[in-house]
Protein backbone atom coordinates (compact mmCIF):
# COMPACT_ATOMS: atom_id res chain seq x y z
CA UNK A 1 0.00 0.00 0.00
CA UNK A 2 1.34 3.10 -0.64
CA UNK A 3 1.79 5.86 2.66
CA UNK A 4 0.68 8.90 3.33
CA UNK A 5 2.88 9.82 5.83
CA UNK A 6 6.74 9.74 5.27
CA UNK A 7 6.49 10.28 1.63
CA UNK A 8 8.14 12.22 -1.19
CA UNK A 9 6.31 11.59 -4.21
CA UNK A 10 3.40 8.95 -4.68
CA UNK A 11 4.28 7.25 -1.03
CA UNK A 12 5.79 4.15 -3.22
CA UNK A 13 9.00 3.69 -1.50
CA UNK A 14 7.51 4.61 1.64
CA UNK A 15 4.92 1.65 1.51
CA UNK A 16 7.41 -0.84 0.02
CA UNK A 17 9.94 0.15 3.02
CA UNK A 18 6.96 -1.04 5.63
CA UNK A 19 5.93 -4.14 3.62
CA UNK A 20 9.69 -5.37 4.08
CA UNK A 21 10.27 -3.54 7.15
CA UNK A 22 13.22 -1.97 6.42
CA UNK A 23 14.29 2.12 6.54
CA UNK A 24 12.80 3.76 3.84
CA UNK A 25 15.36 6.19 2.63
CA UNK A 26 17.50 2.67 1.95
CA UNK A 27 14.36 1.85 -0.51
CA UNK A 28 14.60 5.02 -2.21
CA UNK A 29 18.70 5.15 -2.23
CA UNK A 30 18.67 1.60 -4.20
CA UNK A 31 15.76 2.86 -6.44
CA UNK A 32 17.53 5.92 -7.07
CA UNK A 33 20.71 3.69 -8.21
CA UNK A 34 18.95 0.98 -10.15
CA UNK A 35 16.91 3.83 -12.12
CA UNK A 36 19.89 6.02 -12.85
CA UNK A 37 21.93 2.75 -13.78
CA UNK A 38 19.03 1.66 -16.35
CA UNK A 39 19.08 4.78 -17.98
CA UNK A 40 16.31 6.19 -15.69
CA UNK A 41 13.09 5.95 -18.03
CA UNK A 42 12.33 2.84 -17.05
CA UNK A 43 12.32 3.28 -12.85
CA UNK A 44 10.13 6.33 -14.01
CA UNK A 45 7.78 4.30 -15.80
CA UNK A 46 7.86 1.64 -12.96
CA UNK A 47 7.68 4.27 -10.52
CA UNK A 48 4.29 5.00 -12.43
CA UNK A 49 2.82 1.66 -12.66
CA UNK A 50 3.66 0.67 -8.99
CA UNK A 51 1.60 4.35 -8.08
CA UNK A 52 -1.18 3.43 -10.27
CA UNK A 53 -1.52 -0.25 -9.11
CA UNK A 54 -0.90 0.14 -5.37
CA UNK A 55 -4.30 0.63 -3.33
CA UNK A 56 -4.00 4.30 -2.19
CA UNK A 57 -3.62 5.43 1.63
CA UNK A 58 -7.13 4.48 4.08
Amino acid sequence: MRLSHNRMLGGVCAGIAEYFGVEVNFVRLFYLLTSAASAVAPGVVIYLVLWLMLPPPE
